[in-house]
């Protein structure tokens, strides 16, 4: 899980509400009432009924559907002589009594006991006494096989109870069977109490806890209590000077990762692969890990980084094991446009030599490149000229002064300065001789005379070079102000209010220098190393190096030429110092605790493995010492016990056990021993070796103990039953290589019911 801004940069956070439709509520809709039932012919009082159907049946917590049938007397009933009343008949049943066993005093002196099951009835159920010992098991479980009985009456429609054999039916209810006396669950006494979880002080408040067990010895029966519960625990303080600290416990970082684009694509697109440098958002990540808290004194004279240990042991929330991060993309320089042509200059007015020097144009960077691909074209070009020059003159004019009167012709004062090829002010004995003139002619318009402006700045050539087909030009412009008037001079023609002149004569073959990108920063043998030091971008360094770069001449359209066809004086640098950053050696956590070994016994025979672990919390830089290889550890756990396995032993089902005798032939008025009952078995927790074990174990290793008790039928000499199954007759001489065995249908209901070709049926062939 990470944070929730990481999942909005790729999409918005889905809403937590939304609308939804609550369903009106559907009354249920029914149908108008059949007409009513003819009454029926007779005496007595007669019922007719109607009936309506559902339509639509209720929908949404809408009113429920109401009654489909209605009933009512009949008119003018007919009155029945006294005796013939007619009246319908319906069989009661009553809930099962509890369980029990048979006791003295429901015997009377005569060997017979009378139960009334109703009242108004002429008919009695009795039973004779005979003795009944409970059956149970002298094992483990004690279980007692008795007897429970309910009534069963017939009423009458008018509500009067009626004779039993009014009611009687094919299948006449049972009103007695055999059952279980219920057992409730017993369990052990309860087991010392624990020593308290908190043995030392603490800050907090919270006390620790105790417990105690017990252990099942009997499990319920028969409907008996359910076993109750069989851990208990409690909350303890334990109080005492000679208690020490409990060990505080902190969270704890590493550094963090390097930024990680490629980690989102690769969640959006399982298919993508790196195709090169990527940029822009990404998710950094970094170790949070729980250490026992150490006081700086201590720290410091270990010298070691905390081991980890369980996270559990640490309160409040954990740090966050993520961020977003942003790998800037690169993006190339932005520069302005070139400048114009400088004058014609020797390579090195220090000492000029020839005829033969460079013009030269040059462009600034208006935004600097970025990322690690950024790059920079080059900020200066060079052409070669002749007749070169490292001085000129400068001239500027003043106002225009008129010779005679107010205007008409005058003159302007010339102010000229000698510059060097830096623009700066130098000596006139330097620049080319003779320097321009101090005075210049000029003309102010009289009052009728034509008006014109001065003239423009030169506009920007029209090419950077010339070629053999155009070659560049530059113009500028005048404009006429105020027509001449009446005997005033007049404007000059439209010719010369425009000049012309070339401009960039030079070759389009531009010569530039091309640098290659600077190197790493690399020890310098020659340079003595500095102490640690803040570098540039507020790291600790560690001396001073050295990072180069080739420089190469470029003839545009051409490619690289020979280095001397570029100007010297512009050569980029080669080498430039640099400041070298410290190594940065890896640094791991210490291996945390070994996982415990189990101090319980293990079922079955896996290895048990303990495990311990390290953190890089920083990784190695700038040529230091490299991670470990191992961060993990295992070993097998030794003396690890394999626990018993237990199992539950059966017996064998005990005989089926009926209601008894006397109960059986006082209400049923039998004395046959048939019909339904229950059978019985001891069932044991025994081990491998078929030790006798306590139940609990068995319990912990299984789902549930089998069955106690099972019904069963003894059935009687009217019923239809199978025989046993006799032996299998000897395999047959042909190729089916067949045997067989039979067993009969026996009992009165057998053969009132079933044919002789029905019986076929009971042959089997294997």
């Amino acid at each position: 899980m990470v944070a929730n801004e990481i999942c909005e940069h790729f999409a918005p956070q889905p809403p937590t509400e939304q609308a939804c439709l609550i369903p009106c509520p559907r009354d249920c809709v029914v149908s108008e009432f059949l007409p009513w039932s003819n009454c029926s012919e007779g005496c007595g009082k007669k019922l007719q009924h109607r009936t309506r159907a559902v339509i639509a049946p209720p929908l949404f917590g809408g009113l429920q559907c109401p009654n489909l049938t209605e009933s009512r007397a009949c008119e003018a009933p007919t009155s029945c002589p006294l005796g013939e009343e007619e009246y319908t008949f319906s069989l009661k049943v009553g809930p099962w009594s509890k369980c029990r066993l048979p006791h003295l005093k429901e015997i009377n002196p005569s060997g017979r006991t009378v139960l009334h099951f109703n009242s108004d009835s002429h008919e009695r159920v009795t039973f004779k006494h005979q003795s009944y010992k409970a059956h149970h098991h002298s094992k483990s479980w004690a279980i007692e096989i008795g007897y429970q009985t309910r009534q069963v009456w017939c009423t009458r429609s008018d509500g009067q109870n009626a004779m039993l054999s009014l009611c009687m039916q094919d299948s006449f209810p049972l009103t007695v069977q055999s059952c279980i006396l219920p057992k409730d669950c017993e369990t052990s006494e309860w087991s010392s109490w624990s020593p308290c979880s908190k043995t030392c002080h603490s800050g907090s408040l919270l006390p620790g806890f105790r417990s105690r067990s017990r252990n099942v010895k009997h499990i319920a029966i028969g409907g008996g209590k359910e076993c109750p519960e069989l851990l208990e625990k409690e909350a303890c303080i334990v109080e005492g000077e000679l208690l020490q600290q409990c060990p505080r416990y902190s969270w704890r970082t590493s550094e963090w990762k390097e930024c990680q684009v490629s980690l989102l694509f690769e969640q959006q697109d399982p298919h993508w692969h790196v195709r090169g440098p990527v940029c822009g958002g990404g998710i950094q990540t970094r170790e949070v890990y729980c250490t026992q808290s150490v006081p700086a004194a201590a720290a410091l004279r270990a010298k070691e980084v905390s081991r980890p240990v369980e996270k559990t042991l640490c309160v409040g929330p954990a740090p966050l094991p993520s961020q977003l991060c942003n790998n800037p993309c690169s993006t190339d320089c932005i520069v302005s446009s070139w400048s114009a042509w400088g004058l014609c200059i020797h390579e090195n007015c220090h000492d000029p030599q020839g005829k033969k020097g460079f013009r030269t144009r040059q462009r600034h960077v208006l935004m600097e490149s970025t990322g690690p691909s950024g790059h920079c074209p080059h900020l200066l070009e060079s052409v070669p000229c002749e007749d070169p020059t490292c001085y000129r003159w400068l001239a500027s004019e003043g106002i225009c002064f008129p010779d005679h009167g107010k205007c008409g012709l005058g003159h302007r004062i010339l102010k000229a300065v000698c510059q060097n090829d830096h623009g700066e002010e130098v000596s006139g004995s330097l620049c080319p001789v003779p320097p321009p003139p101090e005075r210049k002619a000029c003309e102010i318009p009289c009052r009728m005379d034509c008006v014109v402006s001065e003239w423009t700045e030169w506009s920007s050539c029209s090419q950077s070079c010339s070629n053999k087909n155009s070659d560049g030009k530059q113009t500028r412009s005048r404009t006429i102000l105020a027509l001449a008037g009446e005997g005033g001079k007049p404007c000059p023609p439209s010719q010369a209010l425009q000049e012309h002149r070339l401009c960039n004569d030079h070759s389009c073959m531009q010569l530039y220098w091309e640098t290659s990108p600077w190197g790493p920063c690399s020890e310098d043998t020659l340079v003595t190393a500095l102490n640690a030091t803040i570098g540039w971008n507020g790291e600790a360094t560690c001396g001073v190096g050295i990072q180069t770069r080739r420089v190469f001449c470029v003839k545009s359209h051409v490619g690289q030429v020979m280095t001397k066809r570029c100007p010297d004086s512009t050569r980029p640098e080669t080498v430039r110092p640099c400041f070298l950053p410290c190594k940065k050696d890896c640094i791991v956590t210490a291996f945390s605790e070994w996982t415990p070994c189990p101090r319980m016994c293990q079922a079955g025979n896996a290895t048990i493995k303990q495990s311990r672990y390290r953190i890089i919390i920083q990784e190695a830089a700038n040529g230091g010492q490299e991670c470990p290889d191992t961060l993990y550890e295992e070993r097998e756990c030794e003396d690890v016990s394999l626990c018993p396995i237990y199992r539950w032993k059966p017996q064998k089902w005990s005989p089926c056990i009926l209601v008894p005798e006397s109960v059986r032939q006082g209400i049923m008025g039998s004395s046959e021993a048939c019909g339904k009952g229950l059978q019985t078995r001891a069932v044991s927790c025994v081990s491998d070796d078929n030790q006798s074990a306590e139940m609990m174990e068995c319990l912990k290793q299984t789902n549930g103990m089998p069955p106690l008790v099972q019904e069963c039928t003894v059935p009687c000499r009217e019923d239809c039953t199978f025989t046993a199954w006799s032996k299998f007759t000897p395999c047959s001489t042909n190729c089916e290589a067949t045997k067989s065995r039979r067993r009969q249908l026996t009992g009165i209901v057998c053969l009132l019911h079933f044919s002789i070709r029905q019986a076929e049926h009971l042959w089997i062939f294997v």
